[in-house]
């Protein structure tokens, strides 16, 4: 009988680190794809002083009128050669596409997770249609760039089911780490003084995020510090220390939560 126990407690606590370890594996497999993601679109980011963003930044620029601070979660968009979805194809097609990313805030059951934008327009000139922001569907860069206003379903993916908190700084090239894409003067310029964007996601597998309710969830990012000039790796020890010391939530659901960062190195601009 006690042989019989001992080989239950044993079986229990296998099948324990199994599940434990399935859910870090899940988390790390969504991470990596997440930011193999983000270098294409990185990576192929139009960048040219006569552009505009939608970038976090403390102040406005002239090619950046819709920057803010965002408070927590963040979002970015931007143009790329990516190709991104369109309801038109053929000659009408243009090589550039808005890329954007964000948490979506909605009711609905995607309350919570990451989004891509990645809408494909088409050449300027070629149709008048206008996107559902009331702005040309045709790439026209220097127009304040503002993607998520009144936009439809149709160019957004979730692309993180399992991403709640989403912050980036930049590495700008003078060496300092900053909450604004500039150093030398106060304009985006292609993102000509950012030498690294530097990406911090937090995870929450599906078995774990049954434990709590959106509004959890949504409180808990907010609890997640925005960046605030920590040094490097302070932010993710940040979170960290919140979530290891947080006693109002499930602890199963919140030992389940992985953090993770990754700096994304520009290219240089075309200016």
């Amino acid at each position: 009988m006690l042989l019989v126990l001992l080989v239950s407690q044993l079986l229990n606590s296998a099948a324990t680190i199994m599940t434990l370890g399935h859910r870090q594996m899940n988390a790390d497999s969504q991470a990596r794809e997440l930011f193999d993601r983000m270098a294409i679109d990185f990576a192929q980011m139009v960048r040219r002083s006569d552009v505009d963003y939608y970038l976090k930044s403390s102040t406005t620029a002239n090619d950046c009128t819709l920057c803010t601070r965002q408070r927590g979660n963040d979002q970015i968009a931007f143009y790329s050669t990516v190709p991104g979805w369109s309801a038109l194809t053929g000659a009408q097609q243009s090589p550039v596409s808005i890329i954007g990313y964000r948490i979506n805030v909605s009711g609905t059951t995607l309350s919570n997770r990451l989004e891509r934008l990645g809408e494909g327009l088409i050449w300027n000139g070629a149709t008048s249609d206008t996107r559902a922001d009331g702005r040309p569907a045709s790439v026209i860069f220097w127009a304040p760039l503002n993607p998520w206003a009144n936009a439809t379903n149709s160019p957004f993916d979730v692309i993180g089911p399992d991403v709640f908190r989403f912050e980036y700084y930049y590495l700008l090239k003078n060496g300092d780490l900053s909450s604004t894409p500039w150093y030398a003067t106060s304009s985006v310029r292609g993102m000509q003084d950012v030498s690294a964007i530097i990406v911090d996601i937090a995870v929450i597998d599906p078995k774990s995020r049954v434990l709590l309710s959106n509004s959890d969830i949504t409180a808990l990012a907010e609890d997640l510090a925005d960046y605030g000039r920590q040094a490097p790796g302070g932010l993710l020890a940040g979170w960290r220390t919140f979530l290891d010391g947080n006693t109002s939530l499930p602890r199963p659901a919140l030992s389940s939560v992985r953090l993770y960062e990754r700096s994304f190195y520009l290219s240089p601009a075309s200016l």
